[in-house]
């Protein structure tokens, strides 16, 4: 009796739970960590819905200028009726065909381009989507349009092993993609262009393909002729690119796998991992299955690297492994989990991982912009017993840095991120753990500069604070720094000729993305006096050190 009334209660519970679960287009939202706020996305769920079943998933990325809601629409193929704007199109969801995927499209905090916070929001809505729903992960694909289709190969390239298939609708494509081209590799891809589109240019697009093609990876190519910077009604019209997508199905263990990185954060793919590379290159790897326990490898830039072949039909863990490195042959009874094989001088040798010190490795490299790609707070100092005015001067200077929502116009917007601003003292030990902090000042005048004072590499001099500034980013713990003292580096102007530079975080935050993990700089100079970053163990170069000696305005610890 005990176990029939359990039974009922399952058979209750489950039935509770389809009726709670909506089809079609709704809105739905997470809680995101970067500013305490709940982020909203539009989700597609199919008519009767089974949570026994695994669905396939698209993620949809919406253009500048647009949204979550417009981004649904445009995805199954229903633009603005005829008169209508994108506000009244906002507005509802016209009917369509019900299709058996789940589709979701991030807001992503407006029009940012897909870098920094949001591709953090995407990732974010992702795992959100995950807990809700029950996702096939071979059958999870990507598109978006115009600086969506930007983030479709920014997202694609730099998760190469997350996607079957991703569908970029005339790319805005962001600076550093073609590093990570390569990476397409085991998905294909399907560019769509309008021919006479005068923002992304189709001879942009036509040479994406090229290089693509170039890389090995399965390319096809659509170009509409006559058509301008909307060619995603033709592409998505009557639901092609489901159709599309429904050919393709993620394999979680090719025979070969080539990873391009030049982050330690983009450095997997597949069972394979870049441990280690040479700063300021982009590392490349090749490796591919021979045989039973036989793997070939190409480096290009690559230190060290590590292989995790659990589950992989090639590869049994009781057999001798033989892996061809660059030529060298090395032979061990079996790979274990933990081993990495590193370079010294010009061979290859198998060693344990090691705990890493202060080593760059992912979530602690740098640059300065990872600190505002996520978590983090604007700090000034309240050292000195500043006077009201003094103490207003310093609060308004990061006031001015957490500046993120300011109106850039009618069609760009605001970006909608909420960082804190909070003094010193005000700063609690859980902010500490949970956040990275942009800290104002110096030691003498913001109490947690000198909190950390004896970890950090640098100081700009007393007397250069009114004609210089510095910047720098560096590890504490868990989580970085970035220490302003001086000008801010928003006095320092950098030209970012990139097409889409407006799609990017906007300033201040923004202007971090030009420089490296510091910035040395003299007031209405147009060159910085030092530009340039940590070694892989977080030490200054003998080169960057003479040439910041050599400016008389830091003190190198």
């Amino acid at each position: 009796m005990k176990w029939l009334k359990f039974l009922l209660f399952i058979s209750f519970a489950s039935a509770a739970q389809a009726q709670m679960i909506k089809s079609g287009p709704q809105v739905l939202s997470f809680h995101s960590d970067v500013d305490d706020t709940e982020q909203p996305y539009t989700c597609y769920v199919p008519k009767n819905y089974n949570p026994k079943k695994s669905y396939p998933f698209v993620v949809m990325l919406h253009g500048a200028g647009s949204n979550h809601r417009l981004a649904m629409r445009r995805v199954f193929g229903k633009s603005n009726f005829e008169g209508e704007n994108d506000v009244e199109a906002s507005l509802y969801f016209p009917e369509w065909k019900d299709v058996e995927y789940i589709v979701a499209t991030p807001l992503a905090r407006g029009t940012m381009g897909y870098q920094g916070v949001a591709e953090k929001d995407v990732w974010d809505m992702i795992a959100d989507v995950k807990s809700r729903f029950s996702i096939d992960p071979d059958r999870t694909y990507l598109t978006g349009l115009s600086m969506g289709g930007g983030g479709t190969l920014w997202l694609g390239l730099t998760r190469p092993d997350f996607w079957a298939a991703i569908a970029p609708v005339c790319p805005a494509a962001p600076a550093g993609v073609e590093k990570y081209i390569g990476n397409a590799f085991n998905y294909p891809v399907h560019f769509f262009q309008g021919g006479a589109d005068p923002v992304v240019k189709p001879e942009g697009t036509r040479k994406l393909v090229e290089d693509f093609k170039s890389a090995g990876s399965q390319v096809e190519y659509v170009e509409y002729p006559g058509v301008l910077h909307d060619s995603w009604v033709n592409a998505y019209d009557n639901g092609n690119v489901f159709t599309w997508f429904s050919k393709f199905k993620r394999n979680p263990y090719p025979e070969k796998v080539k990873l391009s990185t030049a982050m330690h954060k983009y450095n997997t793919a597949f069972w394979l991992k870049i441990e280690d590379f040479k700063k300021g290159n982009t590392a490349k790897i090749e490796a591919g299955f021979e045989g039973k326990n036989n793997l070939v490898i190409k480096t290009e830039n690559v230190d060290a690297f590590s292989l995790d072949l659990t589950n992989h039909p090639s590869f049994s863990p009781k057999q001798k492994v033989t892996i061809n490195v660059d030529g060298q042959v090395l032979s061990f009874a079996e790979l274990k989990a933990g081993h990495v094989i590193s370079r010294s001088g010009s061979s290859w040798q198998v060693i344990e991982i090691e705990t890493p010190g202060l080593r760059k490795t992912s979530g602690s490299e740098g640059p300065m912009f990872e600190v505002v790609s996520d978590r983090h707070i604007y700090v000034y100092g309240t050292g000195g017993n500043p006077g009201k005015d003094e103490l207003a001067r310093r609060q308004a200077v990061a006031q001015k840095a957490a500046e993120w929502s300011y109106s850039r116009g009618d069609f760009l917007g605001r970006v909608m991120v909420f960082p804190r601003v909070l003094s010193d003292r005000e700063v609690r030990p859980n902010d500490i753990e949970r956040s990275h902090l942009v800290l104002f000042g110096t030691a003498k005048t913001n109490t947690l500069i000198a909190k950390f004072g004896d970890q950090l590499p640098m100081e700009l001099k007393e007397d250069k604070l009114e004609t210089n500034g510095l910047a720098y980013v560096f590890p504490i713990g868990k989580k970085y720094v970035l220490v302003n003292s001086g000008l801010p580096w928003w006095e320092h102007k950098v030209q970012n000729n990139h097409p889409f530079a407006a799609l990017s975080s906007p300033l201040p935050a923004g202007n971090l993305a030009a420089f490296g993990d510091w910035v040395l700089f003299e007031k209405d100079k147009p060159e910085a006096l030092s530009a340039s970053s940590f070694n892989k163990n977080w030490k200054i170069s003998p080169e960057d050190a003479k040439k910041l000696k050599s400016t008389e305005a830091v003190i190198l610890k």
